[in-house]
């Protein structure tokens, strides 16, 4: 009985760190979040939290990254065994065809989500799926392209949304360059992060290629870069106290800066993966502080 209770704990923990629940929530909260205070701000919170269509499009979205998850790992094993070997021992409790399965289902089920929507939705979701499937295949092996592919595919879910809602505000593409220039620093920490694995299987990523200094200075002109965007959104007073965020998000950039020339190892560098993750959940949270008055 103990032995059972302990393969299911198991397996459970490895559906967990498989599918990524916790990013997967978070995705969630944001989108909802950035309907009800972005991309339709004239809306109540009750009319978009009852509005069939954008609970399909986000479920279908949530099935989509989780899909992606699942087709990334299975390309990544030989690597993640010497990136992340805890996490990939935990996974090899879930048998491989049931993990092809899984990701089968979940793509059907948020194709089929999706079509309750309209059609273009189905045509946008079909090509969401392909696109994560050719960067877990092949994107993510090409220097650069990898890390731009991946940062515009973190960002598809809102544009799913926001295509929906057809937004017209210019804001909103300030918000998007300035995540889409934080989602590319992140792709290429991780890339740091990731090296030995990389090595090992060949994987041609930007710092292999090109060295780590290189990758640094990219990764610095990324941060500074993000002061465009920010500075306006700050200034403006056109996403209201949220502005102090991206104030925050632009002294944030010098620890982080610290924190990357003088790493030399990869736990040196899971610190600035995971501060610029934390000043991202950061932002979700404050995306309330544009319209706080509507709570």
């Amino acid at each position: 009985m103990r032995r059972s209770l302990k393969r299911i704990a198991l397996k459970s923990f490895a559906v967990f760190s498989l599918l990524r629940l916790q990013n997967i929530s978070l995705i969630i909260l944001a989108q909802y979040l950035c309907a009800a205070f972005i991309f339709a701000p004239q809306r109540s919170i009750a009319q978009i939290l009852l509005d069939t269509n954008v609970i399909f499009l986000i479920l279908a979205s949530a099935l989509t990254i989780a899909s992606g998850y699942i087709i990334n790992a299975f390309y990544d094993q030989e690597k993640d065994l010497i990136n992340k070997p805890y996490v990939t021992m935990l996974g090899r409790h879930l048998p491989q065809r049931h993990k092809i399965s899984a990701y089968f289902v979940l793509n059907f089920t948020a194709v089929v989500l999706s079509s309750a929507v309209s059609f273009r939705a189905v045509l946008f979701f079909s090509a969401y799926i392909f696109s994560l499937w050719l960067y877990s295949h092949k994107l993510k092996r090409i220097p650069l392209v990898g890390n731009i592919a991946w940062s515009v595919l973190t960002l598809t879910p809102f544009l799913g949304l926001f295509l929906y809602f057809s937004s017209t505000d210019a804001h909103i593409w300030l918000h998007a360059s300035f995540l889409f220039l934080v989602f590319w620093a992140l792709a290429m920490i991780k890339d740091l992060r990731n090296l030995p694995g990389d090595l090992s299987q060949n994987y041609a990523t930007w710092p292999l290629v090109h060295g780590v200094s290189s990758a640094k200075y990219w990764i610095s002109g990324l941060l500074i870069a993000t002061w465009m965007p920010a500075t306006w959104l700050w200034t403006s007073g056109a996403v209201g106290l949220m502005g102090y965020y991206f104030l925050f998000s632009m002294v944030a950039v010098f620890p982080l800066l610290w924190i990357i020339w003088r790493a030399q190892s990869a736990p040196a560098y899971q610190k600035a993966y995971n501060l610029l993750k934390l000043v991202i959940a950061l932002g979700v949270f404050s995306i309330v502080l544009m319209h706080w008055n509507v709570l």
